[in-house]
């Protein structure tokens, strides 16, 4: 496990700092080790600074604490406390007490391997530890930029067909190195990019194991909650073995590194039984929240084949393209009666396909159509269906297949009414209209008669319904149909003139309401 005390942040490269030119930092002694890193600045003028430290330190110090005539003894004593503190380096200053770095800083420095650096009189302190703060800021800049770009690269592939190989080899790519997705039994299911040695492939398969959930056995649950040790559920435990051996330290742990032969291993349990491994010959920052995005979204793929939900949608589909009725696909998409969702984005922008998947899931289903600038959704009729924040709702009551042509036509209606009153949310009413006291029939057939004029004319239609149900409202007519109000005018001024009637007379309303619920 990592160092608690070492901060969460991206470690400066000591030759970085050397080479900047505004600092003029020139290394006198020690060892020139190009993977010096430091962690922070520190300046102190302590005889001992070991009480001080937490490790990973450039120490600055103009030598104030050091007393007239030191010899070797002192100056190897105070180095020696430096590295035994985890110092990462030693800046020394040159003025205003010294003209030069003692010889025997410099050789104590290079016997204990400990960088000196000799820090000229125009560099202050607070100027090296700014640039170290500036370094850090950049790299960690860069590790976020390039954790955000493999998200987006994982969530991409994530969306593609058959999608846990395209992820796969996002993965490899990102850590320029090897992935595996294990079956329970860490059988090698799919593999994706430079694959490694066959001894180091083995060792990671080893590895797999010691993440992989045991085989459930009669009261293994009671016994495994008893037993001294057991995590508790949801309980993150990291495992990290000597190399070249794999024990399992903790039960059924989520997640376990390792190192052979230089290449840096690592195993997610994926929730499933699933395992994703991961080898990669350097790491860096950000490998392990990459890989971590991978394992979740490898969490939801493999759980979906397990589920069996996308083969039973897929042969719904099937069978609708082959000529099934509906009433017999509906229990394969998980219900026999589901309501009608037509949703529609606020603003003027149309629905992308990043927020179209996410009314899905808010909604809770995958059953998604996204039509223009309206997306519908059949939602099973147990669901409860809520306002959503950037979002506009007509939802229908619920209905089996047969019926969800009409539940479509009361969802769009209910929307259209939901934008008219700027609503977030409205349901079609299920209670008993006046008009199914009416033989369907005989309405059916009054209502093309009555509407005869303007059938052929599925604008004016549309315009006298919505203006009807907003109670004659011109701007609210305009905003459901996303039209001018003139033009609302217009096409009511139409439609009374073809129907040959008084649409101020409230009976005239009621009657042509009646037949446009009929159509």
């Amino acid at each position: 496990m990592s160092d608690p005390m070492v901060p969460p942040t991206p470690p400066v490269r000591l030759d970085a700092l050397l080479a900047r030119e505004d600092l003029g930092l020139r290394r006198v002694a020690g060892p020139d080790d190009p993977g010096t890193v430091v962690h922070w600045a520190h300046a102190s003028e302590m005889a001992d600074p070991y009480p001080y430290l937490l490790g990973g330190e450039l120490l600055l110090s103009a030598g104030v604490h050091i007393p007239e005539g030191a010899g070797a003894g002192y100056f190897d004593a105070y180095v020696s406390r430096i590295v035994a503190a985890g110092g990462a380096a030693l800046g020394f200053g040159v003025a205003p007490v010294h003209e030069a770095v003692p010889g025997a800083l410099a050789e104590a420095c290079e016997m204990h391997g400990l960088p000196l650096l000799e820090v000229p009189p125009r560099t202050t302190f607070s100027g090296v530890a700014r640039a170290v703060w500036q370094l850090m800021a950049q790299a960690r800049l860069a590790e976020l930029r390039r954790v955000t770009e493999a998200q987006q690269s994982l969530a991409t592939a994530a969306s593609r067909p058959d999608p846990v190989r395209p992820v796969l080899h996002q993965l490899a790519q990102r850590i320029g190195g090897w992935a595996a997705l294990y079956t329970p039994d860490t059988t090698e299911l799919t593999t994706a990019g430079t694959p490694p040695s066959p001894e180091t492939r083995q060792s990671l398969a080893n590895l797999a194991k010691v993440v992989r959930p045991p085989a459930p056995t009669a009261g293994s649950r009671a016994a495994g909650a008893a037993r001294a040790g057991a995590a508790a559920p949801g309980e993150r435990r990291q495992v990290t073995p000597a190399p070249g051996e794999h024990r399992q330290a903790a039960p059924t742990p989520t997640s376990a590194s390792d190192t052979v032969n230089g290449t840096h291993l690592a195993a997610y349990a994926l929730g499933t039984g699933y395992v994703l491994g991961v080898a990669a010959p350097h790491r860096t920052p950000g490998d392990h929240t990459i890989a971590s995005v991978a394992a979740v979204l490898l969490s939801l793929l493999t759980g979906q084949q397990q589920s069996g939900t996308t083969a039973a949608r897929s042969s719904a589909l099937v069978r609708l393209l082959l000529g099934a009725p509906p009433k017999d696909v509906a229990p394969l998409l998980g219900g026999e009666r589901w309501q009608v969702v037509h949703a529609r984005p606020d603003g003027h922008t149309a629905p992308d396909p990043l927020s179209t998947s996410a009314l899905g899931t808010a909604l809770g289903s995958t059953l998604v159509d996204p039509t223009g600038e309206v997306v519908r959704v059949l939602v099973p009729a147990d669901r409860p269906v809520e306002p959503l924040p950037g979002w506009t709702l007509g939802v229908s009551t619920a209905a089996t297949p047969p019926d969800w042509p009409d539940a479509d036509t009361q969802a769009a209606r209910a929307l259209a009414r939901a934008r008219a009153t700027r609503a977030p949310l409205l349901r079609h009413g299920d209670r008993p209209a006046l008009a199914d006291l009416v033989p369907p029939h005989d309405a059916d057939a009054h209502a093309r008669a009555l509407l005869a004029p303007i059938a052929a004319a599925p604008a004016l239609t549309d315009t006298l319904r919505t203006w009807l149900s907003l109670h004659g409202s011109w701007d609210r007519t305009a905003v459901a149909l996303s039209v001018h109000r003139n033009t609302v005018r217009q096409r009511v001024a139409r439609c009374a003139a073809l129907l040959e009637a008084d649409l101020d007379d409230p009976d005239v309303r009621m009657e042509l309401w009646f037949a446009l619920r009929r159509t």
